[in-house]
């Protein structure tokens, strides 16, 4: 079997090739041109320069012979001052893949035709009061909140191309915990780990293990329903209750409360305002700051049911795996040992 992969430099892309080399794939995978591959190809898979915004860099970077396109690239920015370029990586980059996807397997004999797996996000649901599952209407309709809006656009932008005859399945994971990650919630271990955590949000989320999203995307080739939204859902928690087990395994004591949501969106709003003189992403912007004070719960039944998505990873485990991999690295230093 032959995968091409974008977004194999993050975490997420990085568990899903290491599955895919070790079940036999030979993969490709796409990096931007000012991009390190060295991981890529440590991972076992080649390495292509190619960009989501240039259509012929697509076409010359996908394998002649091609079973499956696994797209995880993304812009995860939660800032208005990056939504231009936001609308390009997620939209315009996606419809671009999908068409060069359909059209190169369109050219393939019947019995190589492939699929295209799009890694989406919960976030294209909105926000809802009640558990979000397959059913749940897409409220991500207010540009305000442009990661969201962008990822419901993208999937549209995608089913354009579902509609002149591409085989497409969607994944929606919630927020995913595990080894590779660099920028993601092992951010949280540093800020422990060194004293400098400036607050716990009063928020809650489902959290999802690394491994086992990367297998769900392997089983959506073979198992899922074409044109089909599968959530990826996990271990529901609150962020004082997450942040607490990241506190235990980097030795440190654990935060006892959560700072008010009336403050973080204070501050969420003068960094917004600061952030138009400065030109700079704030650490705090309003889009995060509606999203850490909320609660995004989702139902995965339906990928437990019909890819045989292993959902029941303990929190612990999975945080477990994040940070005994920062430390293998030598990117995490745990207080007892300095």
């Amino acid at each position: 079997m032959r995968a091409f992969v974008t977004g194999g430099t993050g975490f997420l892309g990085a568990n899903l090739i290491e599955q895919l080399v070790a079940d036999g794939w030979q993969v490709t995978a796409m990096h931007r041109p000012s991009s390190d591959p060295a991981r890529l190809r440590a991972l076992g898979a080649t390495s292509v320069a190619a960009s989501l915004g240039d259509i012929e860099s697509l076409r010359a970077a996908l394998p002649q012979e091609l079973d499956a396109v696994f797209h995880l690239a993304g812009n995860t920015s939660m800032w208005r001052g990056g939504d231009a370029q936001q609308w390009q990586d997620n939209v315009e980059g996606s419809a671009n893949l999908a068409r060069v996807a359909r059209e190169h397997f369109a050219a393939q004999p019947d019995a190589h035709r492939g699929r295209m797996i799009v890694t989406s996000s919960i976030s294209a649901y909105g926000y809802h009061s009640d558990v979000i599952s397959e059913a749940s209407p897409k409220l991500a309709t207010n540009p305000r909140f442009h990661y969201h809006y962008s990822k419901m656009h993208a999937e549209q932008a995608v089913l354009r191309e579902a509609a002149k005859g591409l085989d497409v399945v969607f994944l929606n994971p919630c927020a995913i915990v595990g080894k590779y990650d660099v920028s993601s919630w092992a951010q949280t271990f540093f800020m422990l780990a060194e004293n400098k955590l400036p607050g716990v949000p009063p928020g809650a989320g489902s959290f999802c293990h690394a491994g086992a999203v990367a297998r769900a995307h392997i089983s959506a080739f073979h198992r899922g329903r074409s044109g089909e939204n599968y959530i990826l859902a996990g271990t529901d928690a609150s962020f004082l209750e997450f942040f607490g087990i990241i506190a235990k395994l980097v030795g440190v004591p654990a935060p006892k409360r959560t700072t008010p949501a009336l403050a973080i969106h204070t501050l969420a709003r003068i960094s917004d305002i600061a952030a138009r003189f400065s030109g700079r992403e704030p650490a705090v912007t309003p889009q995060k700051a509606t999203m850490l004070t909320g609660r995004a719960l989702a139902d995965c039944s339906r990928a437990e049911r019909e890819l045989g998505y292993q959902s029941r990873v303990s929190l612990e485990d999975m945080l477990t795996e994040s940070r005994d991999w920062l430390v293998a690295e030598g990117l995490l230093q745990l207080p007892q040992t300095k």
